[in-house]
């Protein structure tokens, strides 16, 4: 049975439109031209950061990101930037009488952010949190550690195959693939997305559905 579901961040809570368009005006690369080079990237299996470098080589996420915050343009996200699914859903879940955590590739600002928003979760937790990122399968071993379920009861849900679904089955979780976003879009015809998932889902408005029907199947 599903006891515990774990949301990713990026795309999954989060629409991260606005911030990578604050990304292009920082590197002073038109939005769309740095979407179209972003959405490249990602189709052609590198990692989303070397549109940074195609823009500038040479270019350090880290260091760019304290300039930003230095220039007081940091980055940040807020209640209009979280998909209209995302309350309704958490609160939906936890009422089902499931516990429910947060835990992505995020800074520990991002944390910050996620915390102010008062999403109704158990936990919020972050890479720079735990000292280890996806799709290392360590990330997963730490949200096994934080939740009170077992590896085979936590659905982590996220939107791309290569970061959440694939280290998380690795690891032993069920999973929900959410095709939005830039990588949920561009994988969603892989093998993967459909071979090795739980469940594939257009929008967090499923999931109470679904997981109560996976439970009841189960039983």
């Amino acid at each position: 049975m599903i006891r515990a579901v774990v949301f990713d961040v990026g795309e999954c809570l989060v629409d991260e439109t606005r911030e990578y368009g604050t990304w292009a005006d920082w590197l002073g690369v038109p939005r769309h031209t740095f979407a179209a080079m972003f959405g490249a990237v990602i189709a052609q299996g590198r990692d989303y950061r070397e549109t940074f470098q195609e823009f500038r080589p040479g270019f350090d996420l880290t260091e760019q990101r304290e300039k930003r915050a230095a220039a007081g343009k940091p980055e940040w996200f807020g209640e209009d930037d979280l998909y209209p699914d995302v309350r309704p859903t958490l609160a939906a879940l936890r009422e089902a009488g499931l516990w429910v955590g947060i835990a992505g590739n995020q800074t520990v600002r991002a944390g910050g952010l996620l915390r102010g928003l008062d999403l109704p979760t158990d936990m919020i937790a972050t890479s720079d949190d735990w000292g280890a990122s996806k799709p290392d399968v360590a990330f997963f071993e730490h949200v096994i550690e934080a939740t009170p379920a077992g590896p085979g009861e936590i659905l982590y849900v996220g939107d791309r195959l290569d970061n959440d679904i694939r280290p998380a089955v690795k690891a032993g979780l069920l999973t929900a693939l959410i095709r939005r976003g830039p990588w949920g879009t561009i994988q969603r015809n892989d093998p993967d997305a459909e071979r090795i998932t739980t469940m594939r889902i257009d929008s967090l408005d499923e999931l109470p559905r679904r997981i109560a029907a996976f439970n009841v199947a189960e039983h």
